[in-house]
């Protein structure tokens, strides 16, 4: 897939000031991005996985047992990448570590994966609360889905969703507890236009509390089909 026109004249700068080296193993990058074929290679595509949840599976199948048991309140996910070495080193730094470069090398990565056939009108980014934006001077989710959402043609929610309460690191929390933390940490923005079709938003899916959540909350608001986009999905333990 061809790089956009920004990443294009970007990359064209990057090559002739610097080149370009793998964020992972220091060899020389490929195709505009800080990253080399081998480590490339290496990244843990999600599939087999649950078409529901995107849940990384052993074998294909429609739904895993836990969409069976108890359907998720969104429609569909997507997740190309399961959460895994080396994937994960790089999604470390991009949030925690103000890697800006490490965000640009995941956005790239999602870019070139094949995208549902069903796009949605709207995607909307996983709020955080405005003392951790302040933290962190970026929100994660949003980064990643700038390019994403240019490169596919759909408009970009940002304001759509706002965090109400700065809630506990999920990374610390088991499945009840992430429930628990984000249980009526977020509200729909007052007077926001909400198409039928809209697409959630977030850098990696664990249990799908957060997703779940926000889910809800544009059901209960009109939206007829909530889908759930994650850069990667955590596999059960």
């Amino acid at each position: 897939m061809p790089l956009p026109p920004l990443h294009r004249a970007f990359a064209l700068l990057h090559a002739a000031l610097l080149s370009w080296r793998c964020m992972l193993c220091g060899a020389p990058g490929v195709d505009g991005m800080d990253l080399c074929a081998p480590c490339a290679k290496e990244l843990p595509r999600n599939g087999p996985c649950c078409a529901r949840c995107a849940l990384p599976l052993p074998i294909a199948a429609a739904m895993c047992g836990q969409c069976l048991r108890r359907e998720p309140p969104w429609d569909g996910a997507w997740a190309p990448f399961r959460y895994g070495w080396p994937l994960d080193r790089l999604e470390t730094r991009f949030k925690f570590g103000d890697d800006l470069a490490a965000g640009r090398t995941l956005a790239a990565l999602w870019r070139e994966e094949p995208a549902p056939v069903e796009l949605p009108a709207l995607l909307v980014p996983v709020p955080l609360h405005r003392a951790r934006l302040r933290q962190r001077g970026y929100n994660q989710a949003l980064e990643l889905a700038r390019p994403l959402a240019a490169m596919l043609g759909i408009p970009l929610g940002q304001d759509v969703l706002v965090r109400t309460r700065d809630t506990s690191a999920q990374t610390e929390l088991d499945r009840t507890a992430r429930r628990r933390n984000v249980r009526g940490a977020f509200a729909v923005r007052e007077n926001a236009v909400l198409p039928d079709h809209i697409a959630l938003f977030d850098d990696v899916m664990t249990t799908g509390a957060t997703m779940a959540e926000c889910a809800r909350l544009l059901k209960r608001a009109g939206v007829q089909r909530v889908d759930a986009w994650a850069l990667a999905r955590a596999p059960m333990h």
